[in-house]
């Protein structure tokens, strides 16, 4: 009989550096449901959960493709006509210079690639604190140190200009920007998107711009500006994807575009598509949505902007009118990231909340925020009925704990 093997099989060291707090609270979440309780979610940024739905002519492309066989491995960078509609989503959003498009499995995939390519041993790129948790869990991976640079909560959560060139030093590659921000809900405006690109240029560094939520503008009076648009010579690759301006996050579609002068950033590009190739590609049926979600009807965007102001709008009110609580109001995507005047950390306070409210939020901490702050997410995703069931419990949760 063979001796059986007793002996652990440890994790490596890096994984202590792996934090995903909007998964790790779902599990709890998940055991009280199993409980028979139900759970009031604002916790997770997929529309598909709540009153919102995929465009049909998106939907008709994938079954199109899938009845016309293109269920093979495509092109390592994405089908011509994918490619050739991303090119023209970069004319529109002003990129000039895209030298290189290519598709991937959600913006997780172009994030690994990317820094995967860029970083040797003991190099690190800028990530923003509060920052959305995927760019430390890759980073990890790499056994990449963090290199954090704050967002300014009192100056509408733009990124601390002088904080960058505090934190840039002689291992510095790169600067990832997330705008609109998660968790924040912040627009970067053109001012902070310049002095960023000179900062880049002085320094010799790549910009990573997570633009996935760029046709989710709350206010009408504001707009989105690209960072490539603003600073076309400086090495870029701007992220995007279908997943929250086109409602279909399951089907795990993204891209990047890269540009830049072409003498910076070729042997990088090149470099990617070399990965690109090692991976086969991106899911082929989910490809031909692309083309249809960005050249066709865009008329699902009113009414989802709509809902959205609405319900930044009951959530902002809230906020105003609870004690301990403040908050920025967002100005793009669907996200509010309140601040919390309270004795105990917004982990603990966000813990008991779901066990004893069962409202389902995210703890600040969980995004890295600065230290001496607590804060929580909320995803004002869920109609008005819902919200105003969540935020009632809350503020009953808050008078109870903190009389």
């Amino acid at each position: 009989m063979p001796t059986a093997q007793t002996r652990e099989i440890a994790p490596a060291g890096r994984m202590e550096n792996v934090r995903y707090a909007i998964r790790d609270m779902a599990v709890l979440a998940d055991a009280l449901t199993r409980q028979g309780h139900k759970i009031l979610p604002l916790h997770v940024g997929d529309p598909l959960s709540f009153d919102f739905a995929t465009p049909p002519h998106m939907i008709e492309a994938v079954l199109k493709a899938m009845r016309d066989g293109r269920n093979g491995y495509a092109a390592s960078q994405g089908i011509n006509e994918a490619v050739e509609a991303i090119r023209g989503e970069a004319a529109r959003k002003g990129i000039k210079n895209a030298h290189s498009v290519f598709v991937t499995q959600g913006v997780g995939e172009v994030v690994d690639l990317c820094l995967t390519v860029l970083l040797n041993p003991g190099e690190n790129v800028l990530t923003p604190r509060p920052d959305y948790p995927l760019y430390s869990a890759v980073l990890a991976k790499l056994d990449a140190p963090l290199n954090l640079y704050d967002l300014n909560e009192d100056g509408a959560w733009q990124p601390d200009l002088e904080d960058i060139r505090k934190k840039i030093n002689p291992k510095t590659r790169g600067i990832v920007l997330i705008n609109p921000n998660n968790p924040t809900g912040a627009l970067y405006s053109r001012a902070t998107l310049e002095s960023i690109a000179e900062i880049a240029r002085q320094h010799n560094l790549i910009v990573f711009a997570d633009e996935i939520y760029d046709k989710l503008i709350l206010d009408p009076s504001e707009k989105h500006v690209a960072f490539a648009e603003v600073a076309p010579d400086v090495p870029c690759i701007t992220f995007g994807g279908i997943s929250k301006n086109y409602l279909a996050p399951g089907w795990r579609i993204g891209w990047g575009i890269a540009s830049g002068e072409p003498a910076a950033i070729e042997s990088y590009v090149e470099a990617i598509h070399k990965l690109l190739r090692s991976r086969l590609s991106a899911s082929q049926p989910m490809q031909w949505a692309i083309k249809p979600a960005l050249e066709g009807p865009q008329d699902h965007l009113p009414g989802v902007l709509t809902k959205m102001r609405s319900r930044r709008d009951a959530t902002m009110q809230w906020c105003k009118s609870t004690p301990r609580v403040s908050c920025v109001s967002p100005l793009g995507a669907f996200y509010a990231f309140p601040r919390l005047d309270i004795p105990e950390g917004d982990d603990v306070f966000c813990k008991e909340l779901l066990i004893q409210k069962h409202v389902l939020t995210v703890h600040g901490s969980g995004f890295g925020q600065r230290p001496g702050t607590k804060h929580f997410r909320i995803v004002f995703l869920p109609n008005e009925e819902i919200l105003s069931k969540a935020y009632a419990a809350i503020s009953e949760f808050m008078h109870e704990r903190y009389k």
